[in-house]
């Protein structure tokens, strides 16, 4: 492929540059999630409107070699090499090099640790969209709106959730990448040949868990405890702010203890098993793929893993509706942002291949080698992404809910919040304890995080 020679502007790699490249291609403080439809695209395409700066400040003029840090575990490696490859060929002063750094979690753990020591940051990194929120308040993160803003960068062509979800506090502190939201597989060979349905609201959850139950002679549902994101919106349907407006938690409320009690008597009567501890994901996995379990509650981005590793086919419903009639969903996996530490070169580097990693055509190669929803709204009209749907007709339960799709609830607490709800719901759900005193006894450890973090 003949590079392209001299300067590269940022404009021009979110114009002309992008579209040669790659043909046929878990903010708002408080408690609920990030409100309105004004606060998605509006917010980045707003900043547009004021003073730009000159699109030459972020330009590259030198050859320079950038970072990027990752979470695409190895079954995606070929597929990243292939991206970094195709960004690289297109031009001839950035090299980008992609290092997987773990779990979400440890890249976080990583990149904190660069930050407070000032070296070793990379150019481009992964968050987990609950992260968004601590970042674009500590800073961690560049504030892309003025990047936006002088290169002219299309931002209203996202999916207005997954746009709110990279925002904090009105500002663009990262871009949507990799998205995905939840859903249950389940054996739809066992469910055709047994006549059974995955119910759409959760009132009928009672008389599918006896049916599945006896179809597997086992397990009919497996619940992920180690990430609250899987549980978490079965709450918020029920009308749970989980943090209130006077950022307190109501995870002690009526709504919220009848979703706990009766999530604790599903476990309690082993048609449904809660998975946390060692190997979790791995174990509740292997379950599924011998036919051990009739159905799990996952994300949606390892629809292919499910797919390649099971011999029989595999299906994907939407999570049923609340006893309100709420069917709504939380985006999940990560955003890609810029650390705000980096010297201003790499940060040109960085916005550079940011565009890239988000664009259109790139995207399409996202969702097409992995379980990766698409995160811009044009590309669902394109052929590109009706082929998408026509070779993975499953998730057309997700195509046809993608407007409730919302994005994660933002607060600096959320991280330390979510890891003791987690630890209190393992303790409820998988050694029995008392579901209302625990829940009591969370509110108050996590009234006390909320109150510490408000200082």
């Amino acid at each position: 492929m003949k590079k392209k020679t001299a300067r590269i502007s940022a404009t021009l790699l979110a114009g002309t540059m992008i579209c040669s490249l790659l043909a046929g291609c878990s903010g708002s403080t408080g408690g609920s999630t990030a409100s309105s439809e004004a606060a998605s695209s509006e917010a980045a395409s707003s900043a547009a409107s004021e003073e730009a700066p000159a699109a030459g400040e972020y330009e590259v003029t030198a050859p320079i070699t950038i970072k990027w840090w990752h979470a695409m575990e190895d079954q995606y490696s070929g597929l990243v090499d292939e991206v970094v490859k195709g960004f690289n060929e297109s031009q001839d002063l950035i090299t980008v090099e992609a290092e997987y750094m773990g779990a979400y979690k440890d890249v976080n753990e990583a990149l904190v640790a660069a930050n407070a020591a000032g070296s070793g940051l990379p150019a481009v990194v992964v968050a987990n969209t609950d992260y968004v929120a601590a970042y674009g308040e500590s800073g961690l993160y560049e504030d892309l709106t003025p990047y936006i803003a002088a290169t002219g960068y299309d931002v209203d062509d996202f999916a207005d959730g997954l746009l709110v979800s990279a925002q904090y506090d009105g500002k663009q502190v990262a871009l949507p990448f990799l998205h995905s939201t939840q859903v249950i597989y389940y054996n739809k060979t066992m469910a055709d040949a047994n006549n059974i349905t995955v119910p759409t609201v959760i009132t009928d959850m009672d008389a599918f868990l006896d049916e599945a139950s006896k179809a597997t002679g086992g397990v009919a549902l497996s619940i992920p405890g180690w990430d609250q994101w899987y549980f978490e919106t079965l709450y918020l349907n029920e009308g749970v702010k989980i943090i209130t407006d006077d950022n307190t938690c109501d995870l002690d409320s009526d709504a919220a203890l009848a979703v706990t009690q009766k999530l604790q008597d599903w476990c309690k009567s082993g048609k449904a098993m809660w998975c946390f501890g060692t190997d979790a994901s791995a174990n509740m996995r292997q379950s599924f793929y011998d036919g051990k379990t009739f159905a799990v509650m996952h994300t949606s981005s390892l629809y292919n893993n499910y797919v390649d590793k099971c011999d029989f086919e595999v299906g994907m419903a939407w999570y049923p509706a609340s006893t309100t009639g709420s069917k709504n969903s939380e985006v999940g996996g990560c955003v890609v942002g810029i650390p705000s530490k980096n010297d201003q070169q790499t940060k040109n580097a960085a916005w550079a291949f940011l565009q890239y990693l988000a664009g259109k055509d790139v995207n399409m190669k996202w969702a097409e080698g992995t379980g990766y929803l698409p995160t811009r709204k044009s590309v669902l009209e394109t052929d590109e992404g009706k082929a998408f749907l026509e070779e993975k007709p499953a998730f057309q339960c997700i195509f046809d809910n993608l407007d409730l799709v919302n994005p994660r609830i933002q607060n600096a607490a959320w991280s330390e919040l979510a890891t003791t709800w987690k630890n209190y719901m393992n303790e409820i759900m998988g050694e029995g304890a008392d579901a209302v005193q625990s829940s009591k006894d969370m509110v108050v450890e996590i009234n006390e995080i909320l109150e510490d973090s408000a200082s």
